[in-house]
């Protein structure tokens, strides 16, 4: 029995050494969060710029580009400008082999004038078919006139009649000679326009000032209708077509300053400003295009190069400033930890213009004020601990 007893009293005693243990534990737990001082920083609120932006990656591309190519088929005969070279409007750029297409401008041109020679042939004798029918009229008027007294016999009347009618008959088949004539000379007119139109297309010219960015076709090779040669391009606005997240679309206006960095050169920016923004989303990237002019171009670049764009969405030139490793949220709501002689305190924040390292605070900390960080970013700061600053 008291051996019973003593393996009671031994089980409560070690349940009892765990449970001392355990409030042990906790009570050294809630000493340390409590009153062993945390590492902090501080960082003192000053007044500065801050600069809200938006970033999107894109290819540096011409607003106008036009691809060269012929619109009737032939082998060239010479290129008058190569990739690189600087046009004008207007200035030949691909000539084809055009003697197959002068000789039949020529054959046009002598088809032309054969059908006016056949239809001033057809004019003569429809004046002479009038000659003719204006004689036989007046020869019918007398011969009606004479058998109404007997004077000539019916059948001399009757062969006046039929004179009068093969002679009629003899001005409409000139006066359609005519008219098919005048069809001929329309017809020869419309083929040699044709043909002199085609010799005209074995030179083709360029459509605006601009600058060559590709060939693609050498003398002698074939082309039929529509084949690539060379590519052009309007150097007149040159943008970075860049695409950006769709949450960004509410912040971005054409016309907003932008910096553009050139992946040939990371560490140097140049100027642009946002031309247009796209009016479709990509449905897998949820991206859209935004086309940033770029007023500056490196000495070196090429159509298709990719860039960096930071679209200026906002700008204060003086703002309360804040690291943003220093505001914490609370329920959806922002704030910050300061020191009130050691111990943390609790601040609301309202912000403003906020970007991914710096916020601008309009209420809560004023200048010369400070916020505090644990120093350690494992650590979360609750109000009432106890702080220490390095």
């Amino acid at each position: 029995m008291s051996t019973h007893r003593g393996k009671a009293a031994l089980r409560w005693a070690w349940h009892g050494s765990r449970l001392l243990l355990l409030l042990a534990v906790i009570g050294g737990g809630v000493y340390w969060l409590k009153f062993v001082p945390v590492a902090v920083q501080e960082h003192r609120v000053r007044r500065g710029e801050i600069v809200a932006k938006v970033m999107g990656t894109g290819s540096l591309e011409a607003r106008v580009k036009t691809t060269i190519s012929p619109k009737i088929s032939g082998r060239i005969a010479m290129l008058h400008a190569d990739q690189g070279d600087t046009v004008q409007a207007g200035q030949s750029l691909i000539t084809l082999d055009d003697a197959d297409l002068k000789q039949q401008v020529e054959i046009a041109q002598a088809s032309g004038a054969a059908a006016e020679a056949a239809l001033g042939r057809f004019q003569a004798d429809r004046h002479r078919a009038q000659a003719v029918l204006a004689q036989v009229r007046r020869e019918h008027t007398r011969a009606l006139q004479l058998i109404s007294s007997h004077a000539i016999s019916e059948a001399d009347a009757d062969h006046a009649a039929e004179a009068l009618a093969v002679a009629e008959a003899g001005l409409a088949r000139a006066e359609a000679a005519i008219a098919e004539g005048e069809k001929q000379v329309a017809a020869a007119k419309e083929t040699w326009e044709y043909h002199r139109a085609r010799l005209a297309d074995t030179v083709v010219t360029a459509p605006y000032d601009g600058l060559i960015v590709r060939r693609q076709r050498d003398p002698g090779d074939v082309l039929v209708p529509g084949s690539p040669v060379l590519g052009l391009i309007s150097t007149d606005v040159l943008w970075i077509s860049a695409w950006v997240d769709e949450t960004e679309m509410a912040r971005i206006f054409a016309g907003q300053p932008a910096r553009v960095v050139f992946r040939c050169e990371p560490g140097r920016s140049y100027p642009g400003q946002v031309a247009r923004l796209g009016r479709e989303t990509d449905r897998e990237t949820r991206e859209f295009l935004v086309d940033v002019a770029v007023l500056e171009l490196p000495k070196n670049w090429a159509v298709g190069q990719r860039a960096e764009v930071y679209i200026q969405t906002q700008r204060k030139p003086s703002a309360i400033l804040l690291p943003a490793k220093y505001v914490v949220w609370r329920d959806g709501s922002p704030g910050t930890f300061v020191d009130a002689d050691g111990w943390t305190a609790w601040r609301s924040l309202r912000l403003g213009v906020r970007t991914p390292e710096i916020v601008e605070v309009l209420d809560g900390l004023g200048v010369d004020e400070s916020a505090i960080a644990p120093l350690n970013p494992l650590i979360t700061l609750k109000e009432g601990q106890r702080v220490t600053a390095p």
